[in-house]
């Protein structure tokens, strides 16, 4: 009669264990995750410093035309009326906007913030304001105290002040309010007398501004035609806000990006003038974030979670080998892998923090691989063995070193790189008869 194994030395048993572990080590595995987002929120408080002290979002639209009107309100169950001042918001006929972006790099110790510094030339015309559509009487109309607006958020990083020629008047801006709720400030220049402008049918209007910021750059296009383009040494745009570039006229590569946008009255929610209260428009703007696709944070958040995945199949090739060549291995053993494993990710975010991601990555990448296949030779007192593992283990983080460089195809090439490598271990496996595999004891 065949002597029966007992149940703790059967494969069943080490494929028990083995799974055990490698929950276990899911444990220190989250821990490196943790430590990963921990040093990630302190990289955005440092980058939240530095562009606070540079400048934040940049959103500019203007000018707008503004003259006080008088309006005359009727009181109930009475003859008379109240006038009371209000105020009338003319847009631009033509808005044409001109801007060179350059961006720079600031670093604080281990961390990097974009920052920008903008070149901005505005151009167009108006047209005489109309009043007709509310039938506001000419008498009621002070026409002698109209000013010209712009709107701006993050007027701390505007250099030079801001002027505007208005036909052949030149005039400064100067901030008027601030609103703390939608952070937009509005600049505006001293009272003048608007009907002595407009003899011609149209007056035209330039003004330029130079702003330093961080983040994005928006414009809102008030324009009944707005013209905008840009330019820039930023090699990764994202294009953003309610009105994308053109198709044909986006360029974007190596040496940065040209941009041109062209939004006509009717492409947009908003109408050509209001009377009254002046309707918040950012939500309407345009422009584009300067952002880093994947920084070094985000590259090592992304390999830690695909630690579960090295960490079993690297204990699969070692229990295959174990059961092809009837070697006996502790479970001690798999532990002390399955921590250097888990250590990978610790050298890993220590070193980028201190280089780039690509040296930290092979740095860690090659010190764990050899520590494993230097310890594989004891305990598989194989060689072949040990360069297998070696081997196997190289080609399993360059696969995902591939996998954090991609984007948009990083889905599809991880699929594909887990079929693959599940056809390996079939192909591998296929003549085990795991019924007849005898332990060891």
């Amino acid at each position: 009669m065949k002597n029966e194994i007992p149940f703790l030395q059967s494969t069943t048993a080490k494929l028990i264990m083995i799974g055990l572990l490698t929950l276990v080590l899911f444990v220190p595995l989250a821990f490196v995750q943790n430590l990963i987002a921990e040093r990630s929120l302190r990289k955005q408080e440092v980058i939240s410093e530095i562009t606070a002290k540079w400048g934040d979002s940049v959103l500019l639209y203007g000018p707008i035309i503004k003259i006080p009107y008088t309006a005359h309100y009727p009181v109930k169950n009475a003859t008379e009326t109240i006038p009371e001042t209000e105020y009338a918001y003319f847009f631009p006929e033509q808005l044409e906007g001109h801007i060179d972006v350059n961006t720079t790099e600031k670093k604080r110790n281990n961390y990097e913030a974009v920052v920008f510094s903008s070149a901005m030339k505005f151009n167009g015309t108006f047209t005489k304001p109309d009043f007709s559509s509310k039938g506001i009487s000419p008498d009621d109309i002070q026409w002698d105290k109209a000013t010209l607006l712009v709107k701006a958020n993050n007027l701390k990083s505007i250099k030079d002040g801001m002027k505007i020629k208005l036909g052949e008047k030149v005039m400064a801006f100067e901030t008027a309010t601030n609103d703390p709720v939608t952070f937009v400030s509005t600049l505006e220049t001293p009272s003048f007398s608007i009907s002595e402008y407009f003899t011609d049918e149209k007056i035209p209007f330039n003004f330029n501004v130079a702003y330093d910021g961080s983040r994005e750059l928006k414009i809102v296009p008030i324009g009944k035609t707005t013209s905008v383009s840009m330019k820039s040494n930023w090699k990764t745009p994202k294009f953003t806000g309610y009105f994308l570039p053109g198709g044909n006229e986006k360029k974007s590569d190596n040496a940065g990006f040209e941009a041109s946008w062209k939004v006509l009255d009717f492409n947009r929610p908003f109408a050509q003038h209001y009377f009254g209260d002046f309707p918040e428009l950012k939500d309407y703007s345009f422009g584009v974030d300067f952002i880093i696709p994947v920084d070094e944070y985000q590259k090592n958040e992304r390999a830690s979670k695909y630690g579960f995945l090295v960490i079993g199949l690297t204990f699969l090739v070692f229990f295959v080998i174990q059961s092809i060549s009837k070697i006996s291995i502790h479970i001690f053993n798999y532990t002390m892998i399955g921590l250097a494993l888990v250590m990978f990710y610790t050298l890993l975010i220590s070193i980028t923090e201190h280089s780039s991601f690509l040296k930290a990555y092979l740095i860690a990448g090659i010190a764990v691989v050899l520590m494993i296949s230097l310890y594989s030779v004891s305990i598989l007192k194989s060689k072949k063995f040990a360069t297998f593992i070696g081997l196997s283990l190289t080609a399993l983080y360059t696969f995902i070193f591939v996998i954090i460089q991609l984007e948009n195809y990083a889905l599809l090439a991880g699929s594909i790189g887990l079929f693959v490598i599940l056809g390996l271990v079939m192909y591998f496996s296929r003549k085990i008869d795991w019924n007849a595999i005898k332990e060891e004891n």
